[in-house]
C-alpha cells in the first residue's frame, strides 16, 4: 500500500489533479520514461527517492498501427563543374584505351608449371677413404721396401778399434770407396765394360771423404777427393800409395790408413764395385753429365763429345775411370764428384719414383752394388743422399809435390794446407779460404 502521507521532516508536496483511469476498452497511453533519469531535487531539500507508482494491471495489447512513412532524403549538394583545361595549340590526342576482351576471345590462363621433382641425394663417394687407403698402402710399401733393402745390403766389418785412433769430432764423416775388383764379373762382362782382366782383391780407383755437419750447424756438406796415388804411411807396410792399403789389408786397413793420414775418425763406410755401378746406372735409366771437353779413351771404351748427354751404365763407368785428359787423375776426380752429384739427383727425381717398374729395379740394383759397414743401415744412406742432394763444397786434398818412387809416380800433400782442411772438418767448420785457393 502506497502511503502518500508526508513523513516527518519532509516538505508537503502539493496535490495535483487526479489522473483519470482510461475508459474501459481504450488503450492506455504508454508513457515512456528514461529509467536512468531522475529529476533534480528542489532547492533547499535533500535528495529523496521518488515514490513508486502503484502496480497496474496489464491491459489488452495495443491495436496495430502502420509505421510512419520514411522521411525523404535531402537533395545532394550541387557541385560546381571543374574549370575547363587551358586550350593547347596542338593538342595531342590520347590513345584510345583498348577495349576489354570478351571472355570468349581471352586466352586461356596458362596452367602453373609442375613442381620440380626433388632430386635424390647423391651418394657421397668415399674419395677421402680411397685416398687414405692409397696413402697407407704407399707408406706401407715404402716401409716394406726400406726393410727389405736394409736386409739385402752387403755388410763387412770395415771400422775397427786400434790404439791411437782419432777421437770422434763434430758432425759425421763417411768414407766412400770405388773398387776396381773384377772377381764378380764374367769374362764377357769384363770385355763389355772394358775393365781388363781379374786383379784379385783389386784396388780403389775412387776415395772420397764426405763430412756431414752436425745438428744445428750452418756448415755446408763437404766432399773431399783423395788422390789414389797419394803417398802416405800404411800401418804395418811403410809408406806407399794410399790405394795399395785396400789391396794389402782390405777395407779395414784402408780406413785405418785414411784415419791416420787425415786425423779424422771415420763414422760410416760404403763401397761400390764396377759391376754393381753399371747395373745401378742402367736401373736408373741413365745419368746425365756435361763434360766441358771431349773425352776419347780406348782403354775405358768411351768416345764422349763435349756437352750434356745421357750415359748408360757401361759409358758411365768409363767416364769415372778415364784419365785420358790433360790433368789425368785430377780431372778424373772432378768427373767422379760431378757424376756422384748427378747420380743422386737422378735417383731422387720424379722420373724414377713415379715409374712403378723402377720401384723394385733401383733398390734391387743398389742392394747388390753397395757394401756398408756392419753398423750402417738404410736410413744412414738416406741421410747421406739427402745431404748430397744440394750443392756441397767439393775440394781435393791440396797437393804439394809430384815425385817418383819404387811404387811409381806419386803425389805428396801440402802438409800445412791439408792440415788446415782436416782440422776444419774435425771442428765442423767451413773450409778455409787457403784450401780453396790451393785447388789445382
Amino acid at each position: 500500500m502506497n502511503d502518500d502521507r508526508p513523513r516527518r521532516g519532509q516538505p508537503q508536496r502539493p496535490a495535483g489533479p487526479a489522473r483519470r483511469p482510461p475508459p474501459h476498452g481504450e488503450p492506455s497511453q504508454v508513457i515512456r520514461r528514461d529509467p536512468h533519469h531522475r529529476p533534480p531535487p528542489p532547492r533547499g531539500f535533500p535528495a529523496q527517492t521518488p515514490p513508486q507508482p502503484p502496480p497496474t494491471r496489464p491491459g489488452p495489447p495495443p491495436a496495430w498501427q502502420p509505421p510512419p512513412p520514411p522521411r525523404p532524403a535531402p537533395p545532394p549538394p550541387r557541385r560546381r563543374p571543374p574549370p575547363p583545361p587551358p586550350a593547347r595549340s596542338n593538342p595531342t590526342p590520347r590513345p584510345a584505351a583498348p577495349l576489354p576482351r570478351s571472355r570468349k576471345s581471352a586466352k586461356p590462363a596458362t596452367p602453373p608449371p609442375p613442381a620440380p621433382t626433388p632430386r635424390k641425394p647423391r651418394k657421397r663417394r668415399p674419395w677421402g677413404r680411397i685416398l687414405l687407403v692409397l696413402l697407407l698402402l704407399a707408406g706401407g710399401g715404402v716401409v716394406g721396401i726400406g726393410v727389405w733393402f736394409d736386409r739385402s745390403l752387403h755388410r763387412i766389418d770395415a771400422l775397427i778399434s786400434y790404439p791411437d785412433r782419432p777421437a770422434a769430432g763434430r758432425g759425421t764423416t763417411w768414407l766412400l770407396v770405388g773398387s776396381d775388383g773384377r772377381s764378380d764379373l764374367s769374362p764377357e762382362q769384363q770385355a763389355d765394360l772394358s775393365t781388363g782382366g781379374d786383379l784379385g782383391t783389386g784396388r780403389t780407383d775412387t776415395i772420397l771423404l764426405v763430412h756431414l755437419p752436425g745438428l744445428g750447424s750452418s756448415t755446408p756438406t763437404t766432399l773431399v777427393s783423395i788422390p789414389r796415388d797419394s803417398y802416405v804411411p800404411v800401418p804395418g807396410y811403410g809408406s806407399d800409395k794410399i790405394n795399395a792399403a785396400y789391396t794389402l789389408g782390405g777395407p779395414q786397413l784402408l780406413t785405418q790408413t785414411v784415419e791416420q793420414a787425415t786425423g779424422l775418425r771415420i763414422d760410416h763406410y760404403a763401397e761400390i764395385g764396377f759391376g754393381g755401378f753399371a747395373v745401378l746406372v742402367d736401373a736408373l735409366g741413365g745419368v746425365e753429365v756435361c763434360p766441358a771437353e771431349p773425352i776419347s779413351d780406348p782403354l775405358a771404351g768411351i768416345e764422349l763429345p763435349a756437352g750434356c748427354q745421357l750415359l748408360d751404365g757401361r759409358t758411365a763407368l768409363g767416364f769415372v775411370r778415364s784419365r785420358a785428359t790433360p790433368r789425368a787423375d785430377l780431372d778424373r776426380m772432378v768427373n767422379q764428384r760431378q757424376f756422384m752429384s748427378a747420380l743422386l739427383h737422378r735417383a731422387a727425381s720424379p722420373a724414377v719414383w713415379l715409374n712403378p717398374w723402377r720401384w723394385y729395379a733401383v733398390p734391387r740394383a743398389a742392394a747388390d752394388a753397395i757394401t756398408v759397414n756392419t753398423d750402417d743401415h738404410v736410413w744412414d744412406l738416406a741421410r747421406l743422399g739427402w745431404a748430397l742432394r744440394g750443392s756441397p763444397v767439393t775440394v781435393t786434398v791440396p797437393i804439394g809435390s809430384y815425385s817418383s818412387t819404387s811404387s811409381g809416380a806419386v803425389v805428396s800433400w801440402d802438409d800445412e794446407t791439408a792440415g788446415a782442411l782436416f782440422a776444419a772438418l774435425a771442428a765442423d767448420a767451413p773450409v778455409p779460404q787457403s784450401v780453396l785457393d790451393a785447388q789445382p
